[in-house]
């Protein structure tokens, strides 16, 4: 083509070429076998021009491309670069590609657990690293020139987000910040708040998978397409997508089908023409079964595949379901080859501890292809399985949600086997950000012409939905940012309480609330133009009439409070004559759809007293049990009398009376007729109005009719313009309420936060006390917590079995929210130092309470869990695996995970802790080397 070109193109051409050779992109794109994309090309460029970038783009897209720039910038220029991620696991592996190109002594690992190598030019770590080593003014941050910050959208994670804002707040400014996110839907707002903060920062947003992704449904035999045959390709270009209209009727055939039994048939031929129909359906429609589905996408060729299921045992469940069904996915040659690799990966477990692990079941299903993934697996056990997968030894994983965040394990298909999972509080649908997350693994770049997301066909679904999760490309970035005791003695220590607040007031939940202000505010200015309108529209010639449209309204709040009084002591009445029935009063039931004679068979409870638990099940009175004269036994409740009830007769209730007996309550009713009915119930008198009386209502009706606007022709029709006056003052004022509520929100919780920590001597103005320094090297949920432990000498003289035990209550959270067996303790010191730490906790909820501090708002300290105390002191008193996992009725990778968070804590005790006249610090370092054992030592890098 170079010979179409005119001399002057030639020459810019070669010009072009030429300067590009001159940038550090050029050498750096020729470390690579394929040619990068325009969004990765045009960050790039934006790094080198000394810009910070923001990049969204789809999971598998190659975002972390542009982090691999950053590092190549740091290296040819002499400085540092650090990368973060949100999980060890993504450190690990992100540790173990740097190492393979630019070789172990320029990379360095820092998760907490493990520090490789931490003065290398390039160093990898968890976001929390880094955060705590700006607090401590690190040595480590001197010559750093790049910040990559992976998996940026965790900033909306409502546990640990906070950290993300921290650490973009705090950056020295000399640092460039690249942030790789999910493709989010607000990334423009979120690069606002970077160029605020941060300085110059290019947005660079990609919406094309790499991979196109077709999206199917699997019901029965077929599999069907979610969209009708187009050129869109889950997302390439532009063209509408239907929804497959095969995929619609079905779905309406599934939700009209089934019998109802209260659907009246003509004749019993229908009912079997029905029943014939429903089962002639139910040979084409059913979810085929997990093994099934997998043989299915081993035919049709779409393994290697991960089936999403929202349970661990889910996940354990489907592997033994797949291996009693006899299902191989490897030949002899790749067997071996598992074989060789699993045991080489596990080699340093002991034998004994293999057992325990049910290494022998993993690995017989690791050699057929098939294998779980999920937080509960030792972490080793979880990498060799990623290690298989990617190496295309392992075909089929069954994974929780876990797996979708950010570990680099792409599959050819992506199965959902339902589309509501646990939220941790009830079972709710996924949100179309989940569904994307979830369904971003599949599709190979370089390895796979397409990509297929299946979900299975479930009683009920709705293809319009579905149709809408998979069209909903993108999801909002939220911040979970919210100060924390920790973080304000920080803060303080380094830059005063004034530069402080002013500090939080630039994170990006305040930002986002000060533009949500915006809109507020303009609607506020829209109302008072309307009310300068609506003035106009009431003033009257002969004297003031908005006082006399106040005077109206006061009449008539006052006239409502009366009524509601009034109604309010009704229902006072007719409950106390509720309390008085007895069983075998005969009553007139005054209203409802029960009304009429009735005999009282139990007077009902007490109001207030279900459960004898308060926050319980309360009654609005109590709720009599009667037999109406209809032969119905009815619980009634207050609404059903709203005016008071006497016993008009009484009746024996015959002790053989049945109520779920037809013939026990024909009999009755009957002799309640007899009984009582020829009694007519006496009227209600309907008492003296209260506002005949009302002195208040008398003063009003005179000043009213003394005004001078009562004798104005066009009275009612200013009256209407007062009253919308009225209602649109109203409004405004709950709006500036609003902006009130929002503007310096997380500085007024700063505040707080600052008056309880004076309150307990940690801070005494812009002075950081002695406690206070204590406190600024705590990290966690219960920082304070922590702190007034060690103020308070509570774990003084325990042994480093114990201190462990005790350290564990400040990190473990019980999966089971409301767990009615109280968890087993260790009896002596332990136990009298965890029922103090209990009572500690109490004084400073009691605090929080009294300063305000919501703990719903994720601020404050929650109760300490003992759940983990009686594990983590038989594993720091050298107790074998099999014992303290089966005491502790807890899989071998939540052990591990909670061992290895007690251990952190107890690296920050130890450096926290007095280290004169206290055997706290020396007996913290002993239980770390208690607990650092077996496999919570083992269990790979970080």
């Amino acid at each position: 083509m170079t010979e179409d070109l005119t001399p002057a193109e030639a020459y810019a051409a070669a010009r072009a070429r030429n300067a590009e050779r001159a940038t550090a992109l050029h050498p750096f794109r020729e470390m690579y076998d394929f040619d990068l994309d325009p969004f990765q090309i045009e960050a790039c460029k934006a790094l080198e021009a000394g810009k910070g970038v923001l990049v969204a783009a789809p999971t598998g897209s190659g975002k972390t491309i542009v982090g691999e720039f950053a590092v190549h910038l740091a290296l040819t220029q002499g400085r540092k670069c650090f990368y973060t991620t949100p999980i060890k696991a993504l450190s690990n592996q992100k540790y173990a590609d740097l190492v393979k190109r630019y070789g172990a002594d320029k990379v360095g690992l820092l998760t907490g657990d493990n520090s490789v190598n931490g003065d290398a030019p390039i160093v990898v770590m968890t976001t929390e690293v880094l955060r705590n080593m700006l607090y401590a003014g690190s040595q480590a941050l001197s010559g750093l020139g790049y910040v990559v910050m992976d998996e940026v959208h965790y900033l909306s994670d409502r546990f640990r987000g906070a950290v993300w804002e921290e650490v973009i707040i705090h950056l020295p400014e000399s640092v460039t910040l690249v942030s790789l996110s999910a493709t989010v839907s607000n990334a423009e707002e979120f690069g606002d708040w970077l160029d605020t903060v941060r300085g110059d920062t290019e947005v660079i947003v990609s919406e094309s998978r790499p991979v196109p992704l077709w999206q199917h449904v699997l019901a029965g035999r077929r599999m069907y397409d979610l969209f009708e045959e187009e050129t869109d390709h889950g997302g390439r270009g532009a063209s509408r997508r239907e929804v497959n209209p095969d995929l619609l009727r079905l779905a309406r055939t599934e939700n009209t089908r089934t019998y109802n039994p209260r659907e009246r048939r003509r004749g019993k031929m229908v009912r079997e023409a029905d029943r014939e129909r429903e089962r002639r359906q139910r040979s084409r429609i059913w979810t085929p079964g997990r093994p099934e589905v997998i043989d299915r996408l081993d035919a049709e060729g779409l393994l290697p595949a991960i089936t999403f299921i929202f349970s661990r045992a889910g996940c354990e469940a489907a592997v033994q379901q797949c291996l009693y069904a006899g299902l191989r996915l490897n030949d002899d040659e790749a067997r071996q080859r598992v074989r060789e690799i699993v045991e080489e990966r596990t080699a340093s477990i002991p034998t004994e501890d293999l057992h325990v692990l049910g290494y022998y079941e993993w690995l017989e299903a690791l050699e057929r292809g098939i294998a779980a993934h999920h937080a509960g697996m030792l972490p080793t056990f979880k990498e060799v399985v990623e290690e298989l997968f990617v190496r295309g030894l392992v075909k089929a994983v069954f994974a929780t949600e876990t797996l979708a965040l950010g570990i680099n394990m792409p599959a050819r298909s992506v199965v959902l086997e339902k589309l509501v999972k646990w939220n941790g509080e009830q079972h709710a649908d996924i949100t179309p950000g989940e569904y994307t997350q979830l369904t971003g693994r599949a599709g190979r770049r370089g390895i796979d012409v397409e990509g297929h997301a299946v979900v299975l066909w479930q009683r009920g679904l709705d293809p319009g939905h579905l149709a809408g999760l998979a069209g909903t490309r993108t999801y909002p970035l939220r911040s979970s940012f919210r100060p924390s005791y920790n973080m304000a003695v920080n803060l303080v220590d380094q830059f005063g309480r004034h530069r402080s607040r002013e500090l939080l007031e630039t994170s990006f939940a305040q930002f986002q609330a000060d533009r949500s202000v915006v809109g507020i505010s303009r609607q506020v200015q829209k109302n008072e133009e309307g009310l300068e309108g609506y003035r106009e529209g009431m003033t009257c010639h002969l004297g003031d009439f908005e006082e006399y449209a106040r005077l109206r309204r006061d009449l008539k709040d006052r006239e409502t409070e009366l009524a509601k009084q009034g109604a309010a002591q009704r229902r006072a009445q007719a409950a106390g004559s509720l309390e008085k029935l007895k069983p075998g009063d005969v009553i007139h039931v005054p209203t409802g759809k029960f009304a009429g004679l009735a005999l009282v068979l139990d007077p009902g409870i007490p109001a207030g007293r279900t459960n004898g638990h308060r926050g319980f099940e309360h009654h609005d009175g109590p709720r009599p049990l009667v037999l109406t004269a209809e032969r119905q036994v009815k619980r009634l409740a207050s609404i059903d009398f709203p005016v008071p009830v006497e016993a008009l007769e009484r009746m024996r209730i015959p002790k053989s009376f049945n109520p779920r007996s037809p013939q026990s309550r024909r009999d009755l009713a009957s002799a309640l007729r007899s009984k009582a009915g020829h009694i007519n119930p006496e009227r209600h008198r309907k008492d003296r109005s209260a506002a005949a009386d009302d002195r208040e209502i008398a003063r009003l009706r005179t000043e009213i009719r003394a005004h001078p606007c009562h004798g104005c022709d066009e009275r009612e029709d200013h009256a209407r313009w007062a009253e919308r006056y009225h209602r649109l003052q109203r409004d405004t004022r709950q709006l500036e309420r609003r902006i009130e509520g929002r503007t310096n929100t997380i500085a007024r919780t700063f505040d707080r936060i600052v008056a309880l920590l004076t309150e307990l001597d940690y801070l005494r103005g812009d002075e950081v006390t002695d406690n206070g320094k204590r406190l600024a090297r705590l990290y966690g949920e219960l920082d304070l917590l922590a702190s007034e432990c060690l103020r308070d000498r509570v774990w003084e003289g325990l042994t480093p079995p114990e201190l462990a035990a005790c350290v564990s209550a400040l990190v473990y959270e019980s999966r089971q929210a409301d767990d009615a067996v109280a968890p087993k303790l260790p009896t002596g010191n332990a136990k009298a130092a965890l029922g103090e730490m209990v009572r500690i906790w109490g004084r400073l909820d009691a605090l929080e309470e009294e300063f305000k501090i919501n703990q719903a708002e994720g601020v404050g300290q929650r109760e300490p869990d003992l759940g983990f105390a009686w594990a983590a002191y038989q594993w720091a008193s050298d107790k074998g695996l099999d014992q303290v996992l089966r005491e502790a009725e807890m899989p071998a990778g939540d052990f591990v995970r909670w061992c290895k968070q007690v251990i952190d804590v107890l690296g920050q005790i130890a450096a926290a802790a007095p280290k004169e006249n206290s055997t706290v610090a020396k007996n913290a370092r002993k239980a770390v080397d208690s607990l650092l054992r077996g496999v919570v030592a083992y269990s790979s890098v970080g």
